[in-house]
């Protein structure tokens, strides 16, 4: 059987609410261009995952943290899994109240994949 990477797998299981809450944003959100949710979800994903290292040395931050989900730590499967749900519920937030901008929730949304998609990169490259 194939072992799936666990951070890996948190970023796919926060991958999948941000599509829902592009998707419900777009459909019940303010009224405007279909494109502008799904374009800002992949701009800011993209801008986090590329910009986080360079940005991280220059302004001499501590860059090697390490991945999300650790084996010698337990208990960070429980605060990893609190980003899944974290966007989930933000996915609700348009269907339940109607007609309003939701950018920020899509930035904040694509903010916290981009993190997921970062900690998955580094366990991937980690011996």
């Amino acid at each position: 059987m194939i072992r799936i990477e666990p951070n890996l797998l948190l970023a796919i299981a926060t991958g999948i609410p941000l599509l829902l809450l592009t998707l419900t944003a777009t459909v019940y959100g303010e009224p405007g261009p279909e494109w502008r949710y799904p374009f800002l979800a992949g701009l800011y994903t993209v801008m986090y995952v590329g910009l986080n290292k360079p940005l991280s040395k220059l302004m001499r931050m501590r860059v090697d943290r390490p991945s999300m989900i650790s084996m010698d730590v337990p208990m960070s499967i429980l605060w990893a899994s609190s980003f899944p749900g974290l966007v989930m519920v933000m996915a609700a937030i348009p269907f339940l109240v109607r007609g309003h901008d939701y950018g920020l929730l899509v930035v904040i949304a694509s903010i916290m994949f981009g993190i997921t998609v970062d900690s998955a990169m580094k366990a991937l490259k980690r011996p």
